[in-house]
């Protein structure tokens, strides 16, 4: 119980609290969403993007599949016109799942056992222990368009799921973002691949929790890799955005 509440006070202190992190995400998306667009936030954790997203004007679809921060998402924003929640995961297929708990750093929650087991030799990962396990629902993206309509723009914050959840989506969308980390690169590779089946792809990144884009010109998924295998792409984790080509430039 005192691991549970010290991971959920530091995520809302983390993600709440710091100043001007709201003005850099609210700054970032204004290139990707619009008001009214719909949009998935699949591992919303403690609503820092959701509070973004919202005060664009944007209907927010809440995925959270950690039963702590699904109450946390319900006590802030259950009343807020536009954003709905949802309590579940995302992976390739519906159903059932064993979802790995790290109570006090509940950031690095996964379904993905290979990504968790990985990290046993990642530096960065060394004070994390998964402690506990839980039994919890599972649905695809597919299944999200279905119910809620087509999102402008998806976010997937799911520790090692990324390409799982994209293999359950079927229909390219305008614009997405997904975790890196700087030793499993790999997983951003399959997401690009995934992608590239979808439709026309460009990307960026953004190192750390900067919400900035690093590069000025979108790149390709090869020269993507290339910026993440780089010394500045290995320092620290980040997010890269993948936004889809319009169909008159292709």
């Amino acid at each position: 119980m005192f691991d549970r509440a010290l991971g959920l006070a530091r995520s809302i202190a983390i993600y709440h609290a710091i100043p001007f992190r709201q003005r850099r995400l609210r700054h970032l998306y204004r290139g990707l969403v619009r008001r009214d667009d719909i949009v998935f936030d699949v591992g919303a954790h403690a609503g820092n993007h959701v509070r973004a997203l919202a005060s664009l004007g944007c209907r927010v679809i809440a995925i959270e599949p950690q039963p702590d921060f699904a109450r946390l998402l319900r006590l802030l924003f259950g009343r807020a016109p536009g954003v709905t929640i949802v309590e579940t995961a995302v992976s390739d297929r519906g159903g059932r799942a064993t979802l790995s708990i790290s109570e006090r750093t509940p950031t690095v929650t996964s379904l993905a056992e290979d990504w968790r087991d990985a990290r046993a030799g990642d530096a960065d990962f060394a004070q994390v222990r998964w402690n506990r396990a839980a039994d919890i629902e599972v649905t695809t993206l597919d299944a999200l368009v279905e119910r809620f309509g087509m999102p402008t723009f998806v976010k997937l914050d799911v520790e090692g799921s990324e390409p799982a959840a994209l293999a359950g989506l079927n229909r390219p969308v305008a614009a997405l973002a997904f975790e890196y980390l700087p030793r499993a690169l790999d997983r951003v590779a399959a997401c690009v691949d995934r992608l590239r089946q979808l439709d026309r792809y460009v990307y960026n990144w953004s190192p750390g929790e900067s919400h900035r884009l690093v590069s000025e010109e979108w790149m390709d998924g090869s020269a993507l890799l290339d910026a993440l295998h780089s010394p500045q792409g290995q320092r620290r984790s980040g997010d890269v955005y993948a936004r889809r080509m319009p169909a008159t430039s292709r």
